[in-house]
């Protein structure tokens, strides 16, 4: 039987990993129903680019038309009872009217124009960026908290990846790094990391991180896959050979030399690697280790037959 003892290599200073592009969840914004009512009019189309302010919608709600002549008697009773005792009175309930507007979705250039009450306003986008959702129809019926469009916007977008847990300690929010896509194989995309997942999956041993990626010409679109490349320190790794592997159900094996002539059978988690016939890894195994190479299935029949079992 031949055994292998297991070594660490060096890890050069690069770390490579793939990732998918998502949107910057702080650059989304959700445009929901503030009131009852229908709609009248849609302006825009989903992926549709839309500026900051720009029309986007009409909403018919009488809740609207009511609120705007609750705000118009009070701007009157407030100019008509100028230097009386109850002025203060009307005064703060023009601020009460204005605020109710305010909350209603009606913006204060939008406040500032209203002469006459109207049943009807225009919704306004809150943030540059493209459609991505639209759950708007003309004629439709909305109600308070409905989601009318979702808007995301591409002028940095996030690139989450996975590395493994013992890559952790090379990595740290502000690496710089970049990234190359298939859809763009000859342009290099560059950002940093911006956050470290706190969690570490345990099936595959691997921690996720958000890396912040500039988007020139918004080129890079949301479930896009990329190959990143951050800058770390070197480190080391430790492979084993594939031959010293098998693999039953759902999980790798190898068989350790545990001493006195036994041998151990561990359970080991792997990763990639770069060199042929070999893998990395994960868990399960150190550095020094004698593993079984070669005749492992052999081995892996007499595990089994000596506990009654089918290999």
């Amino acid at each position: 039987m031949t055994l292998t003892t297991l070594q660490s290599v060096d890890l050069p200073g690069t770390l490579e990993t793939s990732g998918q592009v998502t949107f910057d969840d702080r650059r989304v914004a959700s445009i929901i129903s503030r009131v009852a009512g229908r709609i009248e009019e849609v302006r825009v189309s989903q992926w549709d680019y839309v500026q900051r302010g720009q029309a986007i919608a009409t909403l018919y709600s009488p809740d609207i038309m009511t609120a705007e002549a609750e705000y118009l008697q009070a701007k009157d009773s407030v100019s008509k009872l100028a230097g009386i005792n109850n002025g203060e009175f009307s005064r703060a309930m023009l601020e009460a009217s204005r605020r109710k507007l305010d909350l209603l979705g009606i913006e204060p250039a939008q406040i500032a124009k209203i002469t006459v009450p109207a049943p009807t306003f225009v919704m306004h986008a809150p943030i540059s960026g493209n459609i991505v959702q639209n759950q708007t129809l003309r004629g439709s019926a909305v109600n308070p908290g409905d989601v009318l469009y979702s808007l995301g916007t591409l002028e940095d977008v996030w690139i989450t990846a996975d590395i493994y847990e013992d890559e952790l300690a090379r990595v740290k929010p502000g690496q710089q790094l970049s990234a190359v896509t298939t859809a763009y194989p000859d342009e290099t995309f560059h950002g940093t990391i911006a956050r470290i997942s706190p969690n570490v999956d345990p099936a595959t041993h691997t921690v996720q991180i958000r890396c912040e990626v500039k988007n020139p010409g918004f080129k890079l679109k949301p479930q896009m896959l990329a190959r990143v490349t951050i800058a770390v320190r070197p480190g080391q790794a430790l492979i084993v050979p594939l031959d010293a592997l098998v693999f039953e159900t759902d999980k790798y094996f190898a068989y350790v030399d545990a001493g006195n002539h036994l041998l151990e059978r561990r359970t080991v988690t792997i990763g990639a690697w770069d060199q042929e016939g070999y893998a990395r890894v994960v868990s399960g195994l150190s550095a020094g280790d004698r593993v079984v190479t070669g005749e492992t299935m052999q081995v892996n029949a007499l595990w089994h037959q000596a506990r009654g079992e089918s290999s």
